[in-house]
Order: C-alpha cells, then structure tokens, then sequence
C-alpha cells in the first residue's frame, strides 16, 4: 500500500437518515476497527471515538442529549488498524484535539492508559501523524503536533495518560473524599511527580456526568473506579469545588487550560483569599507548599489582612492552609516541601500540624515524568546542591544534556539554539540582582564577563509572552512550567568555598527582599535559596545546562557534571554545487550596488552551500551579517540564509533592508539588518502607519534602534526576510 493512502477521512452526515450513507463505508459496514470525530462547527464542539461496530455506536450517540446535537461525522479508516491501535490513536486524538483549541471536547476523561503493542513506535507514531494532517486538511485541526506539545494547554489538560503511580493515588483520593472520617488529604510529590495533572485530572472527573465518563481499558481497576465514581456521584451531584493555584502566573495558565475543556469554567480556578467568599464542598490545592503566612507579603498584607477577619482567625498566627480547612468539605493538598522557596511561604510546621490530624490521609507520588533522566537525577540534584556526592561521582545519563558551561555567552548561545529547534528554551537565573529595568525598560539588570541580560519584563505568563527567550527569568515566573531546555545562572549569592568543601550563601547579593526580610538564622536563607535552584533545574524535560558565577563554585560542578564540549568543526568536503538546489547566492553587502529584485545565475561567481533539510529556489540568497548589532540571533560575521520579501506583513520579522538614506555604523553600507517593527495610529480616516522602526538584537545596549517616519519610506526598501543562520 501506497504511503499516502494508509490512513482515510471520510465525512458524513451526522443523523439519522445519513446512517444509510455508512454503509457504503467497508470499514463501517464490515466491524472493523476504526477512529471517528463527531463535530458541529457552530457549537465548536467535538467528540473522538473508536469502535468496530460504527452503525450501533452512531445510533446510540444519536440518541445522547450533546452528541445528537452534533451535525458531522468523520471516519478515520486504515488497513493498519487493529483495536489496540485505535484505542491508541483515540487517546491521542482527545489529548491533542483538546489542546488545539478548533473544538470543545465533549469526552470524560478516563479510557486514557498508555499500553504497548505490536510496531507501536515503528508504525502507528507516524499512522497517527498521518491521520492528524489529514483532520489539518479536512479542517478539524488548526496546528501542528510540535506547536501543541509546548502549549501549557496541552501539558496542564485533563485528557492525560495517567500511570499506575498516579492512578493509585486517585483511587486513594476517591477512597478518602468518601470517607466519613477523613476530611483532609496530603498528596506529596517532589517536582515533576505530575501532581498539577493528577489535580486537574481528578477536577474535570469529578465534574463530568457520568454517562461521559468512559472507562474502558482503563487498567484492572476499572469496576473499582467505577463503583467510587457511582457513590461519589450519589454524594456529590454537582459538587461545589474550587482549584486553588496560590501563585498568580500559574493560576492564570490554569484558567487558560480550563477555559477549553468541556465542563470546566476559568472561574474555577481561584486564589486563595476567594475562600472568602464561599464554603466549597471539595478544595483541591496545587503548588499548596506555596500558601502563605503572614510574612513578607508585600501589597498583600491588606488583603490576607481582610481575609482572616472575615473568617475569624488571628491574622498573626493562622495562615492560608486554616483558609483552606475551614472553607472546605473536603481538602486535596498537593504538596511538596522541597519547593518552598520563600520566607512567607507557609511554615514545614504547618503541614505537619495537619498531616498529624486523626482527620487527615497521607498519600505519596514518587514517580517522575517531567525530566527524562527521571528519578536518578532528582537525587542527584539534591546531593549536587548539599555537597554529599563521592569524589568522582559524575551525572551520566542518555537521554538528558545535563552540562556545566566555563562561558555564558556559550550558555546562552546554546540556549538560542536549543530554543529555535525544540522551543520553550528559556534563561533562568537566581536572583542575585536588582530589577532595574522594572522601572528603566532601556536598563539592563545582569552583566556578567561581556553580556548584558535583562530580566523577565512581565510576571504573568512569562515563559509563554513574545520575547522571552531573549529574557532571563526567575523562580516566582518559571515555578509550575515545563521547558524543554534551561539555562541555569547561578548567581553571585551562592558560592563554594574550598576550604570546608561546602556551599554557602552571601547574603549581600540576594535581592529577593520578600525573600530574606525577616530571616536571621542564615541557614534558613541557605536552604530556600537550595531549594530555588532545585527547583528551576527540574523545569527541563530534555536538559539543563548551568552557568555558575563564582568560579569556585563552577570548579566544584564541573567535578560532578559534564563540562560542555563545543562541536569540533567539521573537516571540510568537497561538495558539487547545484545552483538553486544545495546553493545560494552569496551577496557581498559591503560591495553591494543594486537592486536585489533581479538575482540572476549568470551574475554570481561565489556560492553558498545550504543544508540538506532546507529546500531553496531563486528567491533565496545569502550573505555575511557583519557586527554585534543582532548578536543575541546571529553571531558577528556569521553568513546568513535570506528569502526575497514576498509582500505581507514584517512585524516582528528580522529583514535585511536597504536605506538609501542612511549608513548602518556595523555593515559600512546602506543595507542593515533589523528586527522590524510598525505603529500605528488611528484618525478620523482610520489607522495609519505612524512610524517604523528597526530594532537590533543585541546583549550591547548601547546599539539603538533605527526609526523611520511615513515620509522617509522612500529611501526605505525591505530585501529579504532571515531565514537561519548557515
């Protein structure tokens, strides 16, 4: 069988009268194994299935209240398929239709095990991708696969695989929220346990009706499940819950995530002081390690203030956990203390008071799934930071880059790289410096050997907002995320001292204020900033790379970590060139006298060879970007891929330009190359182009951007568009 046609998509009539057109379907009408999408483009709602019995399943589903509303019927179809490999695709499908955003999903959440099978990897990874782009062709799907595995949608979406740790512990919470004499539960978890999906998990199961609720192969637990799952539905009907996310950036990811799964509602979602607003008959708590005291709150005295009066507490001894027990029903803690990383953090004691309570169920994750080298690095992390490691222990491991870098610049150009082939690649640093560019947005707040580094411009969803990955972030925006790779800065705070073989903490250079006001015993502040830096080295699921200040400290990693190893350059072969094939043009800017609209074979002696994987055609060329004005994309002297311009829209786009006008102090010539950018605005003849403005790129903050007026766009012609740096 031809490759294009193993998988099919078939659409039908969603109805009655329509079923007679499946029949005319062979894998329908022949009770074979199948995948189907019921859709309605104007509710902008879905559900995904699979059967062997496509008629009777269709007839019952026109019979369901939600689903016979639906209008559509897609029919994936494959000779390749076999039961196990449709429930498989089912999976993916409701995982990564949800997380795309095209539809709400009218699915429960269970019947989503993970299970091996017959050339699993071997065939059916690309079946599946196969049939997404068909549903990308039929318009059932707006994205790719790569663009949704690094959406917070997908990573914080109900629609998970859960594993025998973590479905354990939910038949251990269900247990406990029906049991007369439990009122509390503490699910303890290190970092990447998956506690934040067990939460949202259990949150979108306990709010599904259960005629949703699928339970098929959902392990040899299913009729335990599903005997909990009947008595908690005759106990709670439609409980009254609420998922508290004490931490602002993350609570507003969450809401983002709840507001597209069916069922779930953004409001749901709430901050600790919404307590007092209501009782709940089951609170589940994320990140609960991060409830507060009353202790270096900054503008938030006044409301934790208001909130004890209005429940009744001392504002001086309670904290946010008493919020929690007094409000709820029932309480899920979710909680670790390895991530408590400030003094107004709860206190370790607070958590010990309630798991000591007659009342309270203690439950235990211990599997890891954020980090690919899993559980051996965790350990390793924790001996690494408190120095307990033998001599000539070293972190090995083939599927995580844990390396240590002798040079930031490296770090962060590694980084780049990183970031541009996988995404989510982030900076992150301990804060061991003052936040100028807070009030100065033209400061720059790190400077270490020649670079120049500004930190995170917005404390909401910072991993996610434009412009981050030339950012540096901190624990309070990346506490809670996922990233493939991060670049860790230890900071000038915390160093090694070789005399007594021991990590150490200089206090001078800690500018976290809420995160030392107060603290008097200098290992207390010692053990936060521990647990900073453990907790940001375990947001990388591919690797994590780190970058000490102190060079005692570096010398001490490099005992334990890989030191990174740059490339050696590769020799050099002898390659025939194709013009238009495997090269390009390449233009000498500094030479350059004409216009770049008429590139012609004939006119070109040197040619640029491209890498294989990139197809080219006459409207590509290269060239050498001459200085440090776009350094933080493209190195001094580095040779660059272009794509003549093709009309649309530039913002945000690098673009090599030609300035009649004006003289570009790196390239010596007219033409630079610029990020650039447009405002806009608006009279009473409508929006208008105010002025343009061409950015550099630099870790130089002395290089300043070009602005051009309306009236100087004719000495203003846009060249090509950056593709890649070659």
């Amino acid at each position: 069988m031809s490759h294009q046609h193993r998988v099919e998509v078939n659409r039908y009539p969603f109805s009655q009268q329509a079923l007679e057109e499946l029949r005319d379907n062979a894998y329908a009408s022949g009770s074979w194994p199948l995948v189907y999408v019921l859709s309605d483009e104007g509710r902008k709602q879905a559900y995904v299935g699979e059967t062997t019995d496509a008629l009777t399943r269709m007839g019952a589903h026109l019979k369901h209240d939600a689903k016979r509303l639906l209008t559509t019927v897609h029919l994936i179809s494959s000779e390749c398929f076999n039961k196990s490999a449709t429930l498989d695709i089912e999976s993916s499908l409701i995982k990564y239709m949800a997380a795309d955003g095209r539809f709400t999903l009218l699915n429960g959440n269970l019947g989503l095990v993970d299970h091996n099978y017959y050339q699993k990897s071997e065939l059916y990874s690309s079946v599946f991708r196969e049939a997404w782009d068909r549903l990308r062709s039929a318009g059932l799907v707006t994205h790719s696969l790569e663009r949704i595995d690094n959406t917070d949608v997908f990573k914080y979406s109900p629609y998970k695989s859960l594993s025998y740790d973590q479905r354990q512990s939910l038949l251990g919470i269900l247990y406990a929220l029906l049991d007369d004499n439990t009122k509390t539960l503490v699910v303890e978890g290190g970092a990447g346990t998956g506690k934040s999906v067990l939460a949202i998990f259990l949150f979108k199961l306990l709010n599904s009706d259960q005629q949703d609720l699928d339970l098929r192969d959902f392990s040899e637990e299913e009729d335990e499940l599903r005997e909990l799952l009947r008595k908690l539905k005759e106990r709670y009907p439609s409980p009254r819950m609420g998922l508290i996310v004490p931490m602002t950036s993350f609570r507003q990811t969450l809401k983002k995530a709840f507001r597209q799964v069916s069922g779930l509602h953004p409001d749901m979602v709430i901050g600790p002081a919404e307590l007092a607003k209501r009782k709940y008959d089951i609170v589940l708590v994320d990140e609960s390690h991060r409830l507060r005291k009353r202790k270096n709150l900054g503008a938030y005295f006044g409301t934790f203030d208001k909130v004890c009066e209005q429940l009744g507490f001392d504002r001086h001894t309670s904290c946010e956990v008493d919020w929690v027990e007094q409000q709820s029903g029932k309480s899920v803690f979710f909680y670790d203390e390895g991530q408590s990383i400030k003094p107004s953090d709860a206190n370790v004691e607070d958590f010990i008071r309630l798991k000591g309570l007659p009342t309270t169920q203690i439950q235990r994750l211990s599997s890891q799934f954020r980090v690919r080298a899993g559980q051996p690095y965790v350990d390793f992390l924790d001996k690494l930071l408190n120095v307990k490691l033998d001599t000539g222990e070293v972190f090995k491991s083939k599927n995580y880059e844990f390396e240590v870098f002798d040079s930031l610049e490296d770090m962060v150009r590694e980084i780049s790289r990183k970031n541009e082939k996988f995404g989510l690649a982030r900076l992150i640093a301990g804060y061991a410096w003052p936040w100028k560019s807070k009030d100065d947005p033209d400061a720059c707040d790190i400077h270490i050997e020649n670079m120049a580094l500004r930190w995170n411009r917005t404390n909401s969803d910072w991993i996610n907002t434009p412009g981050s990955e030339s950012e540096v972030g901190c624990i309070h925006t990346t506490q809670g995320y996922d990233l493939n790779y991060s670049g860790i800065i230890l900071g000038r705070e915390i160093r090694y001292d070789k005399r007594t073989d021991s990590i150490y903490i200089d206090k001078t250079n800690y500018f976290d204020r809420n995160g030392r006001q107060g603290i008097d015993d200098d290992n207390e502040l010692k053990q936060y900033i521990i647990n900073i830096y453990k907790t940001i080295m375990l947001r990388g699921i591919r690797g994590t790379y780190l970058y000490a200040c102190d060079g005692d400290l570096r010398e001490y990693l490099k005992q334990h970590v890989p030191a990174h190893q740059k490339p050696a350059p590769n020799e050099a072969q002898i390659i025939d060139i194709v013009p238009y094939v495997n090269a390009v043009p390449l233009i000498d800017l500094q030479a350059a006298a004409g216009d770049f609209s008429d590139l012609q074979l004939a006119d070109y002696k040197d040619w640029q060879i491209v890498p294989a994987h990139i197809t080219v055609d006459r409207d590509y060329f290269a060239c050498k970007v001459v200085g440090n004005s776009m350094n933080r994309v493209i190195p001094d002297g580095a040779i660059c891929l272009f794509r003549k311009h093709r009309g649309g829209s530039r913002k945000g786009q690098i673009v090599l330009v030609e300035c009649t006008g004006i003289t570009d102090a790196d390239i010596g010539s007219r033409y630079t190359v610029k990020e650039y950018d447009s405002y806009k605005t608006e009279n009473e003849e409508g929006w208008r182009h105010e002025r343009f403005v061409l950015k550099p790129k630099s870790f130089d903050p002395d290089y300043k951007a070009i602005e051009l007026t309306e009236e100087q766009l004719a000495d203003f012609c846009v060249i090509g568009e950056f593709v890649q740096v070659l």
